[in-house]
């Protein structure tokens, strides 16, 4: 499976929104651009939504991947899509029907992911699994960037890898939170595939630099793991 990396706007200039974006597009660029939506209700912070998601992406070439951190996502999800993201990510705990939200998203035009916090096992979702294109673990308690990445995730990740395995899906494995130099090969040899930074990149004196070397270190330690040499 292709290594994917997703920059966080998030750590980004708020004020230089289009810049941002664009500092880390190009041909060996970031593959999706990242957007945290959050409300102040499921999350304790605030950020951005629909209008600016939908400038955001005419002013970007880079595909959007918004991941929603919002109460009812079964009503506002849909229009992220009519938006403009390409990936729509929206979190169990808040979803009130996932299997026909997961649905409706790819009805759009978008993938679907669902996203699961720390707390949240991944057992009780493995029906769910064929209804989605990708699967997001938290490996911090999601609200706010810059969080020190949580270890005690890893074997969550090598749960959900092997539960794909398993029904044998080409679905992708997502990770956001604590994603840097330090932490993506633990990540890449567990079993994610696609891979969110934030101050990771967004804080590098060279942003795509930054992604470049991020994805350099995911490639080399999917090339060892155990989960993709069979792929």
């Amino acid at each position: 499976m292709a290594v994917q990396i997703s920059p966080s706007i998030l750590s980004s200039d708020f004020s230089r929104l289009a810049e941002e974006a664009a500092a880390v597009s190009g041909p060996d660029g970031a593959d999706w651009l990242h957007v945290d939506v959050m409300d102040n209700h499921f999350v304790p912070n605030l950020t951005l939504g629909v209008p600016v998601v939908e400038s955001l992406g005419k002013a970007s070439g880079v595909p959007l991947d918004c991941h929603l951190m919002i109460e009812d996502p079964d009503r506002w999800a849909p229009q992220y899509v009519e938006a403009g993201a390409s990936s729509v990510t929206f979190h169990v705990e808040a979803a009130r029907a996932p299997v026909r939200l997961a649905r409706e998203i790819r009805a759009k035009g978008a993938r679907a992911s669902m996203a699961l916090k720390p707390a949240t096992p991944i057992e009780p979702y493995e029906d769910l699994l064929p209804e989605l294109d990708m699967l997001l673990v938290m490996t911090v308690e999601p609200g706010f960037g810059g969080q020190a990445f949580l270890d005690i995730m890893l074997p969550k990740i090598r749960r959900t890898r092997e539960l794909i395995g398993r029904h044998g899906l080409q679905m992708w494995l997502q990770v956001d939170g604590g994603v840097s130099t330090s932490t993506i090969e633990r990540c890449a040899e567990a079993g994610a595939d696609v891979f969110v930074a934030g101050s990771a990149v967004y804080g590098a004196d060279d942003p795509a630099d930054a992604v470049r070397r991020l994805r350099a270190q995911a490639q080399e330690a999917t090339a060892t793991a155990a989960w993709a040499c069979g792929h």
